[in-house]
C-alpha cells in the first residue's frame, strides 16, 4: 500500500508538469482544430458572395457547427488545456456563428428579426462577461442549456440558408430549420436568465479569491 502510495504521490506532479508543458504551447490538436474551423469562415463568406453557391455554403456551415465539440473534447481527453485554446476555442465559437448569420441576412436567406433576436442575446450576454471580468468576477463555463441553444442554431441557420437554396430540396431544409431554430432561441434565452445567479457567486468568489491573495 505504501509503494502504492508513493507511486500515485509521483505521477501526480508528473502529470501537472505536462499540463504546465502543454499551458503555453499553439500547435496543439485542439487548437488546430479551432483555428481550422476559424480559417473555413473566410471560405464560407466567398462561396456565399462570390460563387452565389447557397447550397455548398450551407453544408461548410454545418460542418463547421458539427465539429464545435471536438477541440475542447480534445484537450480534456487528453489534456491538452493550453492558455492559447482557452482563447481561441470560445473566440472561433462566436464568429463561426455571428459572421456567417450576419452574411445570410445580407444575402437575403433569413429575416432581419430573427438574426437581431439571435444577435441581441449573444450581445448581452458579452456585455455581462465583460463586466463581471472588470468587476474582479471568477469566468463563468458555459451552462448545458447554452450548449444545446448553440448547438441547435448551428444547425438551424445552415438549414434555413439550405433552404433558400435552389435545391431540389430546399423545402425540406427550410421547414427544418424553422423547427430547430425557434426552441434554439428560447433555451439560449433561459441559458442567459440561468447566468444572472451564476454571475453574482462568481462575483462573490472572485472578489473572496482578491482579498486572500
Amino acid at each position: 500500500m505504501r509503494a502504492v502510495s508513493e507511486e500515485a504521490a509521483g505521477a501526480l506532479p508528473e502529470r501537472e508538469r505536462q499540463l504546465r508543458i502543454f499551458e503555453d504551447k499553439i500547435l496543439t490538436v485542439p487548437n488546430v482544430i479551432s483555428l481550422a474551423r476559424l480559417a473555413c469562415v473566410p471560405v464560407f463568406l466567398w462561396l456565399l458572395f462570390a460563387q452565389d453557391d447557397l447550397w455548398v455554403a450551407a453544408w461548410l456551415w454545418g460542418g463547421i457547427g458539427a465539429t464545435d465539440w471536438v477541440d475542447g473534447w480534445w484537450a480534456r481527453k487528453f489534456d491538452v488545456i493550453s492558455e492559447f485554446g482557452k482563447f481561441v476555442d470560445p473566440l472561433t465559437d462566436r464568429v463561426a456563428l455571428i459572421v456567417p448569420i450576419l452574411a445570410i441576412a445580407i444575402e437575403g436567406a433569413v429575416p432581419w428579426w430573427l438574426v437581431i433576436v439571435t444577435l441581441a442575446r449573444e450581445g448581452l450576454v458579452a456585455l455581462a462577461g465583460l463586466a463581471l471580468s472588470a468587476m474582479g468576477g471568477r469566468r463563468i463555463d458555459v451552462t448545458w442549456w447554452g450548449k444545446v441553444a448553440t448547438f441547435g442554431l448551428y444547425f438551424a441557420f445552415p438549414f434555413l440558408l439550405a433552404g433558400a437554396s435552389d435545391h431540389s430540396t430546399a423545402a425540406g431544409f427550410e421547414v427544418a430549420g424553422w423547427v430547430v431554430v425557434m426552441p434554439s432561441l428560447i433555451y439560449s434565452y433561459l441559458s442567459a436568465v440561468e447566468y444572472i445567479p451564476l454571475a453574482r457567486i462568481a462575483l462573490r468568489e472572485g472578489r473572496l479569491d482578491k482579498r486572500m491573495g
